[in-house]
């Protein structure tokens, strides 16, 4: 499988597989040193909640590696062209940034704005903000990696992105979720399984009596083509 640039520093990302919703595997584009991932169009929306879980997981996991700061461009691995930064809003009320190609081959977006994305970190309020503001002077930014001095910004200069924290709670609350969509989503209706069966087991003798009477209207022509012909042989032997 031919790599992926990073869309930051360029160097080839790792992939990694996930489940699908509809069968088979997402392959995802991580970049570790950005931070960040690549997903190819609607890939996003395309894994399963067990599959958000692990690449949880593999975030988690890399949570101490050293960062690279994002490139002030940034571009797309499959066209190169820049991409253009993007805001959505996630319920209940956050955003997140992005980046998106203009061509819709995929999106960029890094560890912290993907959780933000997905529920397992929290934007801080006004209030909140202003209360770290006495016990820190900066943090990084969950978007870009760049430095924000809380004291004047309640956001980031560079990109946009709100203060956000990794708040125990908001993470059990989202595993939670996820772990009962998975739950949903893998178990069998055993009721629906036996309809499908019934369904299937009346259409197949459905097709079976429509072979039969087929058969036996092919029967009946060919007997009546004998019958009459043994007829017109009596005829023309009684002559």
């Amino acid at each position: 499988m031919k790599p992926t640039p990073c869309p930051s520093c360029r160097q080839a990302a790792e992939k990694h597989s996930f489940e699908r919703k509809l069968g088979g595997k997402v392959v995802l584009d991580l970049c570790f040193p950005c931070q960040g991932i690549w997903f190819d169009e609607n890939e996003s929306v395309q894994i399963t909640p067990g599959g958000i879980i692990e690449l949880f997981r593999l975030i988690h996991e890399h949570r101490d590696n050293q960062r690279l700061p994002l490139s002030s461009q940034l571009h797309c691995p499959r066209c190169n062209e820049r991409l253009l930064h993007g805001l959505d809003i996630v319920k209940p009320g956050g955003k997140f940034n992005y980046h998106r190609c203009l061509q819709q081959h995929g999106r960029f977006i890094t560890f912290g704005q993907f959780m933000i994305e997905k529920g397992f970190v929290r934007q801080l309020t006004r209030v909140e903000v202003n209360t770290l503001a006495t016990q820190v002077g900066s943090v990084h930014c969950t978007g870009c990696g760049a430095p924000v001095d809380i004291r004047t910004d309640h956001a980031c200069r560079h990109c946009g992105a709100a203060i956000a924290i990794l708040d125990r709670t908001a993470i059990e609350q989202a595993l939670a979720r996820y772990q009962h969509a998975e739950i949903q989503r893998s178990k069998v209706d055993v009721e629906a399984l036996g309809n499908a069966i019934v369904l299937r087991e009346r259409e197949k003798s459905r097709l079976a009596r429509d072979r039969m009477l087929n058969r036996e209207v092919d029967e009946i022509a060919i007997g009546d083509l004998i019958v009459s012909g043994i007829e017109l042989l009596g005829n023309i032997f009684r002559r």
